[in-house]
């Protein structure tokens, strides 16, 4: 059919490619036309195309999909001794070029270092081709050495390169790509098709259409471009217009799809029942084979099903149309015949040469029914993404090998010990956590393999943001696990660490990391010895002792540190973030360049997220806040991998908001994160929330809700224990309470003693010269603040001077730091202090806020934008992180300013240029 639509988006997509380097994502939900819309925007390219093509069941190959696309153009490479040295290392995994490639390099010990190797070597080789444009499809089934390539690839973009991956949507909750693809991407997202191009699409279908068709059409098919065709190719070959009478929505697709099947001759159905337990483009050979019919039986049944569309041509092999269109064959087989062609493919996959495709003969003897034939080659599955550095990808087999009914206990055993080898990066969460808790219900499981499966299950649960979980599910383990040192030493390091759960004092972590220390001394183990200095490293800089950045900065320089650079980065971007609470702004800085150095370096995509964090929260400090609040709302915005730091994010979106936004959002916001993290028990961020929430409500008036915050919050310092903590929260009920704060100011001065922590020590002298009224205090604790660079609590001590001395030059001082850092509240509360002390405010600013007269504010067009669009008020706020009143308020407004009596007058009466 017609290409119809997508004028934006085809455009875009051009616009995109038509200038190197650049790396678009497409993505959409399933049958919105992604790749459809690649083949347009590429059609008359002249430049190389490569496609690779991500499988739903992907062979434990390191970059299949990229290698796959690049061995297609091999011919347009240089002889090997124009090559750079380093496209060797491709040979072992490209046998079929070796002889174009230069000499292969000797092999690494060092997995992670031969990983960098062939990152190294796939992106010269994509130099190599010019001006290529690499198209990768459906990357939401891409193998953790594929996303972590892509991640690798973006920071490293060959100059004449184009790179367009499509996915969907919908699987992306917690999709390992999704860091890869964090800034320096253009997203393209793909809707569901709106009434006037459904009506076009019909129009060239049908000969008459009528509105009520077009309405039951949309509303049948949501819009989604490859149900539209398919129940408007129906709808001609039964009852034009009158076609969609009876057909519910959710059985439309599968009616169309199971009447093209069953259109099909006997034999034919049978031979594409077996083409989809097979896979979305079945090998013709194995497909002769498992279907026991002959070549020309099978090539009469793939051209039936390309004539009636279940198939289409792709490179000269026949493709399922869509994945939908296999999933209906797939699901119409009776259950007995499934098994059986299952057991024919591995029997055939088993008998052909080597070397075997083990992730699919794992794949196709669990359909078959065969557990320890499945559990077998799922077992050497994850061996082979082990050698090849993938631990994410071997835990994910070897999880689907544990959960194999009728298991016997000892392979259980066995399987358990690999997996806890193996990263817990990568694995699904939501399908871990029922095996992991189905295994530790087994009685019969040894101890010390218990104690290893709670150690895993603890680090899940930590990853996915269930601090107090995770942690006590670590400490159920240490028991467990007393024989083990190596294991041991690693959960004592983890319970070691202070901020990461409530309800633990800083002793304990103290004696938990004394502890750590024996036990990796006995287990004799480098990484063990490394995991432990570096938690005790984190802990002693988090409580602000005197030898912690000595700690940090012995290990920064440690050769042991530096030959794991997924452990260097982690490290270096907390340490960083520590950095930060404890007032070192440049040390914050340093930490933070080298982390995500390392991290580039490595190509590794976990951090990626982290790295966005912690850049958006030294900008926060350091007075950088240029496009500050569009940073935090982006990173809240897009899907998360690692659901532990999604807490972090919020809190950093709640706290600019707080000095730089809407007081209503930024309250809704710090009251959401505070509510988490107070229920999974994170302690950072619950304590800085908390502080931001009380300082926001006392900027506000509320002053009760204040005090109240406050004081939870300083109840959270005494429990953990360190008052490095508790400074601001303490500084807030001073300026509530006043004198009946002195008790807490004393607690808090005692509390930080000698503590190495510049900037709460500052903001405790602060909090003594706010209850004596003592000037000199307060400008020397300013002058300090500013030295350590932190503008925005400078300006604060500026604002506390000009009111006690009734002085307009602080206040001015203040007035235009505020007004260069964008902090929309400050500015109105330096006008308000001015004005009642009688003293005249400044041009621009004696209106106080910014005032747009008659014309829109950015937010209130872009809220006006959305309402044009035909979105609800709960759309609008959900999209844009605002409260539904929020919304209301914003689009009463614009109407009253650009005249318009109801929502329906907005898309004329919106000025396209803004």
């Amino acid at each position: 059919m017609q290409f119809v639509g997508r004028v934006t988006e085809l455009g875009a997509l051009r616009e995109a490619v038509a200038t190197a380097p650049a790396m678009v994502l497409v993505d959409g939900e399933a049958g919105v036309g992604k790749s459809r819309l690649v083949r347009e925007a590429l059609t008359g390219d002249d430049r190389p195309l490569l496609l690779g093509q991500c499988e739903p069941v992907q062979e434990p190959f390191p970059l299949g999909p990229v290698l796959d696309a690049v061995t297609r153009v091999a011919g347009r490479l240089r002889a090997p001794g124009r090559l750079n040295p380093v496209l060797g290392a491709l040979a072992p995994y490209l046998p079929e070029l070796a002889d174009r490639l230069p000499p292969a390099p000797p092999p690494l010990a060092d997995q992670a270092a031969e990983r960098h190797r062939l990152f190294r070597a796939t992106t010269a080789l994509l130099a190599e081709l010019g001006p290529a444009v690499l198209v990768v499809e459906d990357v939401h089934w891409a193998d953790a050495s594929t996303a972590e390539f892509v991640a690798f690839l973006a920071a490293r973009m060959p100059a004449e390169l184009r790179v367009v991956l499509t996915l969907r949507s919908e699987d992306h909750g917690r999709l390992p790509v999704w860091e890869a693809l964090a800034g320096g991407t253009t997203r393209i997202t793909l809707r569901p098709l709106a009434a006037p191009e459904v009506r076009a699409l019909a129009e060239d279908a049908l000969d008459e259409v009528p509105d009520r068709f077009v309405d039951g059409l949309v509303d049948l098919t949501a819009g989604i471009p490859f149900m539209v065709e398919e129940v408007l190719v129906a709808c001609a070959s039964t009852g034009g217009a009158g076609g969609l009478d009876g057909l519910a929505v959710p059985t439309a697709l599968r009616d169309v799809l199971l009447h093209r099947w069953r259109a099909l001759d006997e034999r034919a159905r049978d031979v594409l029942g077996a083409a989809a337990v097979l896979g979305p483009a079945p090998d013709d050979d194995t497909l002769v084979a498992v279907a026991g019919v002959g070549a020309a039986a099978v090539a009469h049944a793939l051209g039936q099903a390309l004539a009636v569309g279940l198939m289409h041509d792709d490179g000269g092999r026949a493709r399922f149309r869509h994945a939908l269109a296999r999933q209906v064959v797939y699901e119409a087989l009776p259950s007995p015949a499934r098994r059986l062609l299952h057991l024919r493919a591995a029997e055939t996959l088993a008998a052909g040469p080597g070397p075997h495709p083990v992730a699919r003969l794992a794949h196709h003897y669990r359909g078959a029914g065969r557990a320890a034939e499945s559990v077998r080659y799922a077992e050497a599955a994850a061996d082979l993404a082990l050698s090849h550095g993938d631990d994410a990808t071997a835990a994910r087999f070897l999880l689907d090998a544990l959960d194999a009914p009728g298991l016997a206990l000892e392979h259980r055993v066995r399987l358990v010990r690999t997996m806890a080898r193996a990263a817990v990066d990568g694995l699904a969460h939501s399908a871990a956590m029922p095996i992991l808790g189905r295994l530790l219900a087994d009685e019969r499981l040894p101890r010390p393999v218990r104690g290893e499966l709670r150690f895993l299950l603890g680090r899940l649960l930590r990853q996915q943001g269930e601090a107090r979980r995770g942690y006590e599910e670590i400490e159920r383990a240490v028991a467990d696990v007393a024989d083990r040192p190596d294991l041991l030493g690693r959960a004592l390091a983890i319970l070691a660490v202070p901020d990461v759960v409530t309800g633990r004092t800083v002793a304990e972590h103290l004696a938990r990391g004394a502890a750590a220390g024996e036990a990796a001394a006995a287990s004799g183990a480098v990484g063990v010895r490394l995991a432990h200095r570096i938690a005790v490293a984190s802990l002693r800089v988090a409580v602000g002792a005197p030898d912690g950045w000595r700690l940090v900065d012995e290990l920064r320089g440690d050769p042991a540190l530096r030959a794991e650079p997924r452990e260097h980065a982690r490290a270096c971007l907390n340490w960083a973030q520590s950095a930060l609470y404890v007032g070192y702004l440049a040390r914050a800085e340093a930490l933070f360049t080298e982390g995500r150095q390392v991290a580039e370096d490595a190509g590794y995509l976990r951090v990626a997220r982290v790295v966005e964090l912690v850049a958006v929260s030294i900008d926060r400090e350091a007075g950088r806040w240029t496009d500050l609040a569009t940073r935090a709302r982006a990173l809240v915005r897009e899907p998360n991998d690692f659901a532990a730091a999604e807490l972090d994010t919020r809190f950093l979106l709640g706290s600019v908001l707080a000095v730089q936004g809407d007081a209503e959002e930024a309250l809704t916001c710090l009251r959401e994160v505070v509510a988490t993290a107070d229920e999974v028990g994170a302690v950072r961020p619950l304590v800085p929330a908390r502080a931001a929430l009380a300082r926001l409500l006392l900027t506000l008036g509320d002053v009760p809700s204040a005090v109240r915050e406050a004081e939870a919050c300083l109840a959270e310092v005494r429990a953990k224990g360190t008052w490095v903590w508790g400074a601001e929260a303490a500084l807030c009920l001073v300026d509530a309470v006043g004198a009946d704060a002195r008790g807490v100011v004393d607690e808090l001065l005692a509390g930080l003693g000698t503590a190495d922590a510049p900037r709460p020590q500052a903001i405790g002298r602060l909090c003594r010269a706010v209850l004596d009224r003592d000037e000199a205090t307060a400008a020397a604790v300013a002058d300090e603040l500013g030295r350590l660079g932190f503008a925005y609590d400078e300006a604060g001590v500026w604002v506390r001077l000009g009111t006690w001395r009734g002085s307009a030059d602080p206040l001015e001082r203040a007035l235009r730091r505020y007004a260069d850092l964008g902090a929309t509240l400050d500015v109105s509360r330096v006008c308000r202090v001015l004005r009642d002390l009688g003293l005249p405010i400044p041009y621009p600013w004696r209106g106080g806020r910014r005032s747009y007269g008659s014309s829109l504010s950015p937010r209130e067009y872009e809220v006006a934008a959305l309402a044009a669009e035909g979105r609800s008020n709960r759309e609008i706020a959900a999209r844009l992180y605002l409260s539904q009143r929020t919304v209301e308020s914003h689009v009463a407004r614009v109407l009253r300013k650009l005249g318009g009596r109801s929502r329906r007058d907005l898309a004329d009466l919106l000025d396209p240029d803004g």
